[in-house]
C-alpha cells in the first residue's frame, strides 16, 4: 500500500512538471507602471551629451523621454505602438536604452539589452539580485547599479513593496553609485 502511494506521488510530480520557460518568460499583469520625473532625474547626468537614448519602453508622456529629451535626442517605442522591444529596433541611429521595463520577463528583457552590446540602464527591481539570472548573464560583463536610499513609488501608489534601481551596462563611472531620491527634484 505504502509502495502504491509513493509511486502515485512520483508519477504525478513527473507527469505535472512545471515548464519553467512559461513562468520565467510569463506576461505579468501590472507591468505598466510609470516612473515619477524624480526617479528620472538621477541618470540624467550620466547620459552623455551627443548621445541618442531610445526609450524602448514608453510613450511621449512617458517622464523619461521628456526629461532626457530636454538635453539629447530621443526615440521612444511602445508596445501598444506595435513596437515590442523582442524584435523591434528602431531604423535611426541611437547609443543608449534607459527606460522602465516590465519586472516580468526580467531574463528576456536583459538578453536583449545586452545582445544590442551598446550602454543600458534600466530600472529593475532589487530582489532581481536574489535570482540566479543577472548573475549567469552578466557573468562576462560588467553589471553596474545606481542605487537609491529610498524606494520609487510607482503609478502614485502609496503602497511601496520593493526597492528598484538601475541596472546599467556600459553606462555608469563606477560600478555601484548610491544615491537619494528627491520627490522635489533638489
Amino acid at each position: 500500500m505504502e509502495k502504491d502511494k509513493t509511486q502515485f506521488m512520483h508519477d504525478n510530480v513527473f507527469k505535472n512538471k512545471i515548464d519553467s520557460r512559461s513562468v520565467l518568460y510569463s506576461k505579468g499583469n501590472n507591468d505598466e507602471c510609470h516612473t515619477p520625473n524624480y526617479a528620472v532625474l538621477p541618470i540624467l547626468k550620466y547620459i552623455p551629451k551627443e548621445a541618442v537614448v531610445w526609450c524602448p519602453f514608453d510613450t511621449e508622456e512617458s517622464e523619461f523621454v521628456k526629461e532626457i529629451s530636454k538635453t539629447n535626442k530621443v526615440i521612444f517605442s511602445h508596445i501598444n505602438n506595435g513596437q515590442d522591444f523582442y524584435n523591434y529596433e528602431p531604423n535611426e541611429k541611437w547609443d543608449i536604452i534607459i527606460s522602465n521595463p516590465p519586472f516580468t520577463n526580467k531574463r528576456k528583457i536583459f538578453e536583449r539589452a545586452l545582445s544590442f552590446n551598446k550602454p543600458f540602464a534600466l530600472i529593475m527591481s532589487n530582489t532581481w539580485l536574489n535570482d540566479s539570472a543577472p548573475k549567469q548573464l552578466f557573468k562576462e560583463k560588467d553589471l553596474q547599479l545606481l542605487m537609491f536610499e529610498q524606494r520609487i513609488k510607482y503609478n502614485d501608489n502609496n503602497k511601496i513593496t520593493f526597492s528598484s534601481s538601475y541596472y546599467c551596462f556600459n553606462f555608469l563611472p563606477k560600478q555601484i553609485i548610491m544615491e537619494s531620491l528627491s520627490k522635489n527634484g533638489l
